[in-house]
């Protein structure tokens, strides 16, 4: 009974581990990713981000209060450039986490823990209106501006996996997300930013377990950010995002997941010199129909090279 009370509760944290995936993956808020910046710069992120929060399942299952926790410390780098005279940026961040997760099984109490590497993540954006490639010193000089956008980011199968067991905090498939963002102007106080993307992904050909294929629809994204600066270093935002799709199958049986969820959340950044800067975010599910229901709680470090 006590080994069938641990699968059930590995198949479930597959579903929050999952759901986690989607979020810091495919359903980052992130204001200002379209900004525009100084060519040649280098920045160095250093973050923590704390997930915490409940799943919800159908209501005929025999598994109550799950509840779920995953830690991530995240390391990233960042580089402008000047591609055909644009403003463009290549970022990459490493993410490493600690998911644990309980609740009560037919009545009894169960938990399972998971660590170790996750995907690492790649984007390349261009800014294509609004923002032509400056030095430190012209972009001193430029007025801000209504800027128009696009990215393309990438998801590599290099966190953990073992084609033997359910539980994974790699993937092992690639995805993609192209995406198009506008950065409107309303004054040189308020900004307000639109992103539209999609996701695609690969097959994930050794899932659980290990002769399974899993697949996935795309899964369509949106964002929108409403912020204010009170200086130039230093500003906040209320995030908000919607997503739908990303059904599941799993040789080629279709399961019931498709997400139609959306998040709120809000950013401040913080100036602590004139090139580093400590940036807090909170986000929390705002309408989740399936799935996990999770709050997030975020601290980076930010430290530019010109």
């Amino acid at each position: 009974m006590e080994e069938y009370l641990h699968q059930i509760l590995q198949v479930l944290l597959f579903i929050i581990i999952l759901s986690f995936t989607i979020k810091v993956s495919a359903q980052d808020l992130d204001p200002r990713a379209y900004a525009r910046a100084p060519v040649d710069a280098t920045v160095l992120i250093a973050g923590f981000n704390y997930t915490y929060g409940s799943v919800v399942l159908d209501p005929t299952l025999p598994i109550k209060d799950l509840e779920a926790k995953v830690e991530s410390p995240i390391l990233g780098v960042a580089r402008t450039f000047s591609l055909f005279g644009l403003t463009s940026q290549a970022f990459v961040v490493l993410p490493y986490s600690w998911a644990q997760a309980s609740g009560k099984v037919f009545g009894e109490d169960s938990s399972i823990i998971r660590t170790g590497f996750g995907d690492t993540r790649f984007r390349i954006s261009t800014l294509l209106f609004g923002a032509p490639a400056a030095t430190v010193e012209e972009f001193a000089k430029s007025s801000p501006q209504t800027v128009l956008g696009v990215s393309l980011t990438v998801t590599a199968p290099t966190g953990q996996f073992f084609s033997d067991k359910l539980i994974n905090l790699g993937t092992n498939r690639w995805s993609f997300k192209p995406e198009i963002g506008l950065s409107y102007m309303v004054s040189k106080q308020w900004f307000i930013d639109l992103y539209a993307g999609v996701w695609f992904f690969t097959d994930n050909n050794s899932f659980y377990p290990g002769t399974s294929v899993r697949s996935q629809d795309p899964l369509l994204t949106f964002q929108t950010h409403v912020s204010y600066n009170f200086n130039p270093l230093m500003w906040a935002a209320i995030d908000f995002t919607f997503y739908t799709g990303g059904q599941s199958s799993i040789n080629d049986i279709y399961k019931d997941d498709r997400q139609n969820n959306s998040r709120l959340g809000a950013t401040f950044n913080l100036p602590v010199s004139r090139q580093s800067s400590i940036k807090f975010a909170y986000s929390t599910g705002a309408v989740i129909r399936i799935g996990g229901n999770f709050s997030t709680i975020s601290i980076a470090w930010q430290m530019v090279f010109f």
